[in-house]
């Protein structure tokens, strides 16, 4: 079996998968590869951006194992102007419900954004509001819990309009438009993510 690697920008509103779901777009709708491809890891229905596909079983358990502790970078689009205290909450850590109990997330690193980042437009669009300022943030994690961006934001009062995940390591999506995927050799895709 070769091994194959790819990234794709995951549109908005589309499944992480390529098994067919009946009324929800997958990836199965914008790109092709053979079937022994999958994706490591998942991104929400809702969320866009970087997704590494794969047929590495060993990368697999690279990424998707806790203890390797590998950063991913989201940008984030939130409700309200956001200030520093909110920010330092998110760098500290905060307390989010997971399966029903209280989990404390790991710290992590957040910048506010000067300026809109430059992204693709989403499809449909966030809807705009002229009362509700909106600002965008950058949340490095070494974690991924279930929905943990947008329930981090909620915590600290300021909930997520736009979620894109720009990197994993150091494999990024600029320049990329959504549904464009890209192949990557063995090489490039370890040493983006590991350093080796």
């Amino acid at each position: 079996m070769s091994l194959q690697y790819f990234i794709i920008y995951k549109p908005y509103n589309v499944l992480s998968q390529f098994s067919h779901s009946p009324g929800k777009a997958t990836l199965k709708d914008f790109i092709h590869v053979d079937t022994d491809i999958y994706p490591i890891g998942r991104l929400d229905f809702d969320s866009e951006g970087l997704l590494i596909l794969s047929n590495d079983k060993a990368l697999n358990h690279r990424l998707l194992n806790p203890s390797f502790g590998h950063e991913r970078e989201y940008w984030v689009q939130v409700e309200g102007d956001i200030d520093e205290a909110a920010l330092v909450k998110l760098r500290k850590g905060v307390s989010i419900s997971l399966d029903g109990k209280n989990y404390q997330t790991l710290p992590a690193k957040a910048a506010k954004f000067q300026h809109a980042p430059n992204l693709p437009p989403r499809n449909p669009p966030i809807r705009f509001r002229k009362s509700v300022p909106d600002s965008w943030i950058s949340v490095i994690l070494k974690e991924g819990k279930n929905r943990q961006v947008r329930k981090m934001t909620a915590n600290t009062g300021f909930p997520t309009l736009r979620l894109v995940r720009y990197s994993i390591g150091g494999i990024n999506i600029s320049g990329m438009m959504p549904g464009e995927m890209k192949q990557m050799n063995r090489e490039s895709v370890y040493g983006l993510l590991f350093g080796k």
